[in-house]
């Protein structure tokens, strides 16, 4: 099923096999028609993740990041759409020579191609791919058969592990092997047997269980791995560990560990769970319902980097999800805010739930509560302070409202045709670009350096037409792009507030478990001091 943890456990099988002194790359296979990510509301397909070069990909490829340090690129990720597409190119230019082009084999053929791109590109002992969806959906049927013809044109270097779930239902207290059973004929019959199970559940797999899947699954019991339920992501690697999964892959290979060096790993995951003392961080956006539950994939990026900081300061996350409509529909409701240590206000789109960002944003400036915000973020806390600081009554973003009298956020210039053309997949400001920071600011007091580099993902800017204004009045644009001369990073002088700071890229893409981005340490750090 989705989310049972495919991408984390081969984030983890990635670390793990780093950790035995083996290079690693890895490539995401999704079954889409869409070309990326980058046209998918979150709600359906959760966050979308920006690489370095840009590429709008699936949230697990920052899971990768994550884990193994690699930075992804458009190499990393592949998806239905990319590859047919390529193949009717390539049809469409006579690259077949005459041939009939067919689904099978052309469309596993250019999978195959694909991977093979990133073996050459990066040089790794191992590629490891995660190929997604549910076994048995006709969408990645394709993609399992560009699997079973890999590893029959390269036998002995080819292994399959199927993650499965084994559920415990309450009213009968037994963990269930059949569910699994059935994912493996169904692997079966596209011509694929697993070399390994990797069995998620709640508590751990026993023997028994293990034994029984063994003889109706034709894999050993050795080779069946208990993942239970960790309290962070990042303890996998070591329940995978304890059932020696690294040695046992390199063992089919024929290979041996060249070192044996998770005690980092262990280390960090013990500073993990030491971390007793609640930080209470309220999340406002909009993007979290999916019918009666909350979607934290959404914005996972924005929660593992909250984490990261969190943790690094010894403090346990509690991160509590505000609808910013509620605020829109009950104004009353804001104050639950001033229960909070600080607020974040995460990247988004369109005019929905605006106005209820917009009062929490006020809400925080005037109580002096730490202040956060990412991207849309920042845009409307710009917007926020041109309206009740800067006597720029009513002032908006041309995205929300193309009339508005004084547009502090206006879309780019480059972007104006790609809007009236409709032209908008991979069209944004994507990928990495350089930030000159200011001295003597928030900024600066993070980062420790006058020159960075961050993701961006938006059409939209601050409008330097109003910048000298709204720098008269307290707010600080202490980032700037030093070639297009637009606004990074936008925060208060400290005479007005502690730490209000918002940015218009996504620096939660470059936070990892053990390096938390600056900007978010300084935010929590500076929620701690505000809790005190």
């Amino acid at each position: 099923m989705s989310s049972v943890g495919k991408g984390v456990t081969t984030s983890s099988i990635g670390r793990i096999l780093q950790s035995k002194g083996y290079k690693v790359s890895m490539v995401k296979c999704d079954m889409y028609v869409n070309i990326d990510a980058g046209t998918m509301r979150p709600t359906e397909h959760g966050e979308v993740f920006v690489g370095s070069d840009g590429i709008e990909a699936d949230q697990d490829l920052g899971n990768y990041e994550r884990f193994t340090g690699n930075l992804s690129t458009a190499e990393n990720y592949v998806t239905t759409g990319q590859i047919y597409l390529e193949v009717i190119r390539r049809e469409r230019n006579l690259e077949y020579r005459g041939e009939d082009v067919e689904v099978v084999p052309d469309i596993p053929n250019e999978i195959i191609r694909r991977i093979n791109l990133v073996a050459k590109k990066d040089q790794p002992d191992f590629v490891i791919i995660e190929i997604g969806g549910t076994v048995g959906e006709y969408q990645n049927i394709l993609f399992l058969e560009a699997g079973r013809m890999l590893r029959l044109r390269n036998p002995g270097r080819v292994q399959f592990a199927l993650v499965s779930y084994l559920p415990v239902p309450k009213m009968v207290g037994e963990m269930k092997t059949k569910p699994t059973q059935y994912a493996v004929r169904s692997l079966n019959s596209a011509g694929i047997q697993p070399d390994f199970i990797v069995c998620r559940s709640e508590v751990p797999m026993d023997q028994k269980r293990k034994n029984k899947l063994s003889v109706l699954c034709s894999v050993s019991p050795e080779d069946i791995i208990s993942a239970p339920d960790a309290d962070s992501i990042y303890e996998v690697p070591l329940y995978l560990e304890k059932d020696d999964l690294g040695n046992k892959i390199l063992s089919k290979f024929g290979l041996q560990s060249r070192k044996r060096d998770m005690k980092d790993w262990r280390t960090m995951v013990r500073k993990i769970r030491n971390a007793k003392k609640p930080l209470n961080i309220a999340v406002v956006g909009k993007y979290f319902s999916t019918g009666d539950y909350t979607l934290a994939d959404s914005y996972i990026s924005v929660v593992e980097a909250l984490r990261h900081a969190a943790w690094k300061n010894n403090r346990l996350p509690r991160l509590h999800w505000i609808n910013s409509e509620d605020f829109e529909r009950n104004p009353k409701k804001l104050q639950i805010l001033k229960n909070m240590d600080g607020i974040l206000v995460p990247g988004g789109f369109g005019g929905r739930g605006v106005e209820g960002i917009i009062s929490a944003i006020k809400f925080a400036r005037e109580k002096k509560i730490p202040y956060f915000g990412l991207c849309y973020g920042m845009q409307l806390a710009v917007i926020e302070f041109a309206r009740h600081v800067g006597d720029l009554r009513n002032a908006n973003s041309t995205e929300i409202d193309r009339d508005t009298k004084y547009p502090v956020i206006d879309v780019m210039e480059e972007q104006k045709k790609n809007l009236q053309e409709k032209n908008f997949g991979a069209t944004m400001r994507l990928g990495n670009y350089p930030c000159r920071v200011k001295k003597n600011t928030l900024a600066f007091a993070a980062y420790k350096a006058s020159n960075v580099i961050e993701r961006h993902r938006h059409r939209y800017e601050v409008n330097n037409k109003y910048r000298r204004q709204l720098e008269g009045k307290g707010m600080v644009f202490s980032g700037i792009n030093p070639k297009l001369d637009l606004v990074e990073i936008a925060e208060l002088d400290r005479k007005l507030h502690p730490w209000f700071l918002g940015t218009q890229f996504h620096p939660e893409f470059n936070s990892r478990p053990w390096a938390p981005q600056p900007l978010f340490d300084g935010f929590i750090k500076a929620a701690i001091k505000y809790k005190k």
